[in-house]
C-alpha cells in the first residue's frame, strides 16, 4: 500500500471514529493551488513558500506572500507526476523530492535541479534534507536508512531497524537522524558514525517523527494513541499528547521556533497546536475538504508558522493553502 492510498484510508477511518459530520473552521484566507488534488506538500520554515506535489500535474513552488507559482518541477519530462515525499531544508535553501524509486535535489535560489538519483534495491518511504542541501536522508521499505552527501559522495546505511522504515527527519546541521519503523521503535542516531544515541519504544509501529530545528526536542508517534515529545539531549520524555480518540495518526509535525508549541497535521482534515510541556491541545482547526463528490475529507500534508502575523499555515490534499488565526 503506497503512502497516498494509506493516508486516504486513514482519513476515512478517522471519520468513522469521530463521526461523519466534522464542522469546518473558518480560515483567515484560503487559496486553491490545484483542482486535481495533492500527493504531498511542505511549508518553508519562514512561512514564505510551499512546495506542493500536484496530482496529474507537477511539483509547484508556491509563494505564500504573493499567492502565485514560482517554479514548476518534474521528475520526468513525460508521464504523470507521482512524487509523494517532499522536504524543505531548515534554512529554506533546498528541497528534496521523491517518488517510490527516484529522488531529486532542487535549489530554491535558482529553481534548478542539483541532481537526480535512483534507488534500485527498495522503495522510498520518506526523505529529509539538511541545511545547504548537504545531507539527504532516505527511509527504505527494506528496513534500511541511507544518509547521502551528494557533493562528497559519502554515504552510510543505518541498519538498526528490523522492519520497514516509515518516517525520518534530520537535524539542520545534518549530524543527527531520527527514524521510525514497523518494528515499534524510533532511533536517534549519528549520521557520522551510524551509532544509536537514543531508542524510543512504542506499542505500535512508528508512523511519524520530527526533530526540533533548535535541537531541543524530538517527536515520535505511533499508529494508535502513543505520541510523545522527548528531550533531545537526555532522551527523557517531556510530555505525551493528550487526546481521547483511540487513534490519531499524524501526517506532519513541526516545532515552533520559540520552543513552546508543536503543530501537527492529520488525516480527516485535522490541524492542531499542542503545548510542548503539557502535551495538551492549545487550539484545533478543520481544513476545507476537496470540492466534489464524497469522500469529503482532506489529509493535512504541510504545516507552518507565520509568527509575524500570529497565524499558522496548512496545505492539504484538497490543494488548498489556508491561513489560520491563533487565538
Amino acid at each position: 500500500m503506497n503512502k497516498t492510498v494509506f493516508l486516504l484510508f486513514c482519513g476515512i477511518f478517522a471519520l468513522l471514529l469521530t463521526g461523519c459530520s466534522i464542522p469546518e473552521t473558518e480560515p483567515a484566507s484560503k487559496t486553491s493551488t490545484t483542482e486535481s488534488g495533492v500527493y504531498d506538500a511542505d511549508i518553508s520554515h519562514a512561512g514564505d513558500f510551499a512546495v506542493i506535489s500536484r496530482v496529474n500535474a507537477d511539483i509547484a513552488v508556491w509563494s505564500l506572500i504573493d499567492n502565485k507559482q514560482l517554479f514548476s518541477w518534474r521528475h520526468q519530462e513525460e508521464g504523470r507526476n507521482i512524487v509523494d515525499n517532499i522536504h524543505i531544508s531548515a534554512d529554506d535553501a533546498f528541497v528534496v523530492t521523491a517518488d517510490d524509486e527516484n529522488f531529486a535535489l532542487w535549489s530554491i535560489d535558482s529553481g534548478d535541479p542539483e541532481g537526480f538519483w535512483r534507488i534500485d534495491e527498495s522503495s522510498i518511504r520518506d526523505i529529509a534534507i539538511s541545511n545547504r542541501g548537504e545531507g539527504i536522508l532516505i527511509a527504505k521499505a527494506n528496513g534500511k536508512v541511507m544518509y547521502f552527501e551528494h557533493r562528497s559522495g559519502r554515504s552510510i546505511e543505518f541498519l538498526g531497524h528490523e522492519e520497514k522504515v516509515n518516517t525520518v527527519d534530520i537535524s539542520p546541521n545534518g549530524k543527527f537522524a531520527l527514524s521510525g519503523g514497523n518494528d515499534y521503535r524510533a532511533y536517534l542516531w549519528s549520521t557520522e558514525t551510524g551509532q544509536v544515541i537514543h531508542v524510543f519504544e512504542h506499542a505500535n509501529r512508528v508512523t511519524k517523527v520530527a526533530i526540533d530545528d533548535q535541537g531541543r526536542y524530538l517527536f515520535t508517534s505511533d499508529s494508535q494513541d502513543d505520541s510523545q515529545i522527548w528531550d533531545a539531549q537526555s532522551g527523557k520524555a517531556i510530555s505525551q499528547l493528550h487526546f481521547i480518540e483511540r487513534q490519531w495518526v499524524f501526517t506532519t509535525a513541526k516545532f515552533s521556533k520559540d520552543g513552546k508549541y508543536l503543530l501537527t497535521g492529520s488525516p480527516a482534515k485535522r490541524l492542531a497546536l499542542w503545548d510542548i510541556n503539557t502535551g495538551r491541545t492549545v487550539e484545533e482547526w478543520r481544513v476545507a475538504p476537496s470540492a466534489g463528490p464524497a469522500p469529503q475529507s482532506a489529509v493535512v500534508y504541510g504545516v507552518g508558522f507565520k509568527p509575524s502575523e500570529n497565524k499558522i499555515i496548512s496545505v492539504s490534499s484538497s490543494g488548498n493553502v489556508e491561513l489560520w488565526n491563533v487565538e
